[in-house]
């Protein structure tokens, strides 16, 4: 079932990108990061609240609050930098190199988290890197 989820998060990854390169045309890519991320939090909310999940908020732990935090700092980072990107590239070159962040989570993972490092996600993280130099160079 995970890989569903995984596949409809490409598919929206990719409409993000073509919906942006459009909609930034001629704005400011910090204001179009800022208008995005409200529209994520409404969404966000309204799911949380739908779903009935905002009762458990009191159950998050120090550690929880703090990761999730650092997690939202870096999705944000990532937006103005997504954006940007966008604005002074083609779709076609920014989205692949983006996805780089696919091979640099499986090596966090395995540094951070004690994943283990198959040969099958060795080489798939490989291949992802050369593909990023490819477009790069």
């Amino acid at each position: 079932m995970w890989w569903i989820y995984a596949l409809l998060s490409a598919l929206f990854a990719a409409l993000t990108a073509i919906f942006a390169k459009i909609g930034i045309k001629g704005v400011d890519t910090d204001l179009a990061t800022a208008i995005r991320t409200v529209v994520v939090i409404i969404l966000a909310w309204t799911i949380v609240f739908v779903k009935g999940s905002n009762d458990t908020i009191g159950s998050l732990t120090k550690q929880n609050w703090t990761f999730l935090i650092l997690s939202g700092c870096a999705t944000g980072l990532s937006w103005i930098c997504y954006f940007k990107a966008l604005q002074l590239g083609e779709v076609s070159q920014v989205a692949p190199v983006d996805k780089l962040s696919v091979a640099l989570a499986i090596v966090l993972a395995a540094v951070f988290l004690g994943e283990t490092l198959t040969l099958k996600t060795t080489i798939a993280a490989l291949l992802i890197i050369g593909g990023t130099f490819v477009l790069i160079f």
